[in-house]
C-alpha cells in the first residue's frame, strides 16, 4: 500500500518541479522583453538628442550678424558731483571689501541678448547660453528649473539624456561670479558623460580650455580644478557650491581652497576670489558624490600661451 502513495508524491513533486521552471522562464522572457525595449528607447532617445543638437548647431554656427555688443546704446555718462568726487573720509587704513560687488557686462550694460542667441531662441526661450569643449562637447544651455532639464532635451521634448542647464539661482541680470552647468554622466559620452576625460593627465594638459558664451558675452575659461567632491556635509570631500556662489569674499575663498584641495591635480594656475568661475558638474556611482571641472574666465592682461605653459607643469596628487 505504501509504494503507490511513494509513486503519487514523486509525480506531484515532478509536476511542481515542471511549474517552477516554467514560471522561471516567464520571469526571465519577461525580464529580456523589458530590457530591449529600455535598450531601444535608450538608442532611440540618443539618436534623437544628437539630431536635436545637430541641428541647433546649423543654427549657432551659422554666419553671424553683428553682435549685440557692438550695437550697444553707450550707458549715460554720470557728470561728476561733489558726492562723487569728495575725497574719502581720512581713517588710519581702508577698510578691505568683504562682498563682491554686481559687475555689469562690458560692452553690454543693457545685457541685450546677442544676435546668435535671438536666433537659437526661437527654437526655445531657455535657451541662455554655449558649451563648447573642442572635440568633446558643442551643446546648448538651458535654465529654468534645476527639475525640468534632467529628462529633457533642448526643445522640452522627453529624452533620458536630458539637457546641460544652468543652476536655477544664477541670476544673468549681471555677470554672475559662479556658474553652474549640470548635465548627465552618460555612458554614450552624450551630456557630461566626456568630462571623465579630464581624469587622465595628459588629456587635461592637451584641453585645458572651455568656451562657454551666454546670451550676453562671450567667455573663455582655463581649468584648475578636476575632482570627484561629496554632497554630504562633514565628508572630508565635501565642498559647498553655495558658498561658492557667496558674494561674500571670505565664504567663496573658503571654498576654493576646498575645490582645490580636493582636486586630483596639482596646478600653477591661481584663482581669487573675483574671478568668475565656470563649474560643470555630473554624478558619478555614488549617489552622493559628483565630478566637477572647474575652470575660471581668462584675465585681461593673460594669454593662453602662456597659461598653456603653467598646465603643462600640472602634476597628479
Amino acid at each position: 500500500m505504501g509504494r503507490p502513495r511513494r509513486k503519487q508524491r514523486t509525480f506531484y513533486f515532478g509536476k511542481r518541479r515542471n511549474w517552477g521552471r516554467c514560471l522561471m522562464a516567464v520571469v526571465f522572457g519577461v525580464i529580456l522583453i523589458v530590457s530591449s525595449v529600455k535598450l531601444i528607447s535608450y538608442g532611440v532617445d540618443y539618436y534623437n538628442a544628437q539630431q536635436a543638437s545637430a541641428s541647433l548647431r546649423e543654427i549657432y554656427h551659422a554666419e553671424e550678424e553683428p553682435t549685440a555688443e557692438a550695437t550697444n546704446t553707450p550707458a549715460p555718462v554720470t557728470p561728476p558731483t561733489a558726492a562723487t568726487t569728495a575725497p574719502p573720509e581720512a581713517g588710519p587704513t581702508a577698510t578691505p571689501p568683504t562682498r563682491l560687488q554686481p559687475v555689469r557686462y562690458p560692452g553690454n550694460f543693457y545685457a541685450n541678448v546677442s544676435s546668435r542667441f535671438q536666433k537659437v531662441r526661437r527654437q526655445n526661450s531657455d535657451i541662455i547660453g554655449w558649451l563648447t569643449i573642442d572635440g568633446l562637447i558643442d551643446e546648448a544651455v538651458v535654465q529654468r528649473d534645476n527639475e525640468y532639464y534632467l529628462d529633457r532635451d533642448y526643445r522640452g521634448y522627453h529624452n533620458v539624456n536630458g539637457a546641460i542647464f544652468l543652476d536655477e539661482t544664477c541670476d544673468l541680470d549681471t555677470r554672475p561670479y559662479t556658474l553652474l552647468l549640470y548635465g548627465h554622466n552618460m555612458k554614450t559620452g552624450a551630456m557630461f558623460g566626456s568630462l571623465r576625460n579630464y581624469e587622465n593627465l595628459t588629456f587635461y594638459r592637451n584641453n585645458p580650455f572651455i568656451t562657454f558664451d551666454t546670451a550676453y558675452e562671450d567667455g573663455r575659461y582655463v581649468i584648475f580644478a578636476v575632482a570627484t567632491v561629496s554632497t554630504t556635509s562633514g565628508s572630508w570631500r565635501y565642498v559647498d557650491f553655495t558658498r561658492l556662489s557667496s558674494p561674500v569674499i571670505a565664504d567663496r575663498t573658503n571654498a576654493i581652497s576646498a575645490l582645490l584641495s580636493r582636486s586630483i591635480y596639482r596646478t600653477q594656475v591661481d584663482v581669487a576670489a573675483d574671478d568668475q568661475l565656470l563649474l560643470l558638474v555630473t554624478c558619478v556611482d555614488d549617489d552622493m558624490e559628483r565630478r566637477v571641472v572647474a575652470a575660471r574666465r581668462i584675465r585681461e592682461d593673460e594669454d593662453e600661451a602662456t597659461l598653456e605653459k603653467l598646465i603643462r607643469r600640472t602634476t597628479k596628487k
